[in-house]
Order: C-alpha cells, then sequence, then structure tokens
C-alpha cells in the first residue's frame, strides 16, 4: 500500500523534529510551499540541495494521434512542470529499495 504524505504530516514532522507549536508548524510548512510556488508561477526553476530541482520547460506543439479512432490531433504548445531528483536522493532511494 503507498501512503501520500500530506501538508499536515509536513507540519507534524517539523512539530517532533524541531518542536515548534502545531500551528507555527503548520504555518511554516505553508509559507515554504508558497514560496516554492511563487518561484516557479514567476517562471523560476527551484533547486533544493540534496533533495532535487522542480524546472519548467516549455514543450512544442505536435500532432498526436486518438488512440480510439486513430484520427491525428494537434496538440499546442504548453509549459510544464519537471521534477529532477538530485544524485543524493537517487541513491537514497536505491539502497532503500535494494533492502526490500
Amino acid at each position: 500500500m503507498t501512503n501520500t504524505v500530506t501538508r499536515v504530516d509536513l507540519a507534524d514532522a517539523v512539530n517532533r523534529e524541531i518542536g515548534l507549536p502545531r500551528q507555527e508548524s503548520g504555518q511554516l510548512v505553508e509559507a515554504v510551499l508558497d514560496m516554492i510556488s511563487d518561484t516557479l508561477v514567476a517562471g523560476d526553476s527551484v533547486k533544493l540541495s540534496s533533495f532535487g530541482s522542480f524546472v519548467l520547460r516549455d514543450k512544442n506543439g505536435r500532432v498526436g494521434r486518438n488512440p480510439k479512432t486513430g484520427e491525428e490531433v494537434p496538440i499546442d504548445p504548453r509549459r510544464v512542470l519537471v521534477f529532477k531528483p538530485s544524485q543524493v536522493l537517487k541513491e537514497r532511494i536505491d539502497t532503500a529499495l535494494s533492502k526490500d
């Protein structure tokens, strides 16, 4: 079963690890997430050392195909958000998975 980490989980972790009151922990998590979001909305990348980078990429328009009908459909150019994990994170995940 896969678990999902929520904002509340992050705030609880800050509360446990740093000892900030729950309300302040929640505000801190919100402030960090808002800063990341605002930076990405402004068109800039976000790099978190030893974790990874959030990068905006522009994708060109292209012709796609409807899988049901086979009909060609134009796909408009768009901007997408991409997460690129750091080497440290990749190694940590690989190590954890190899223990299973």
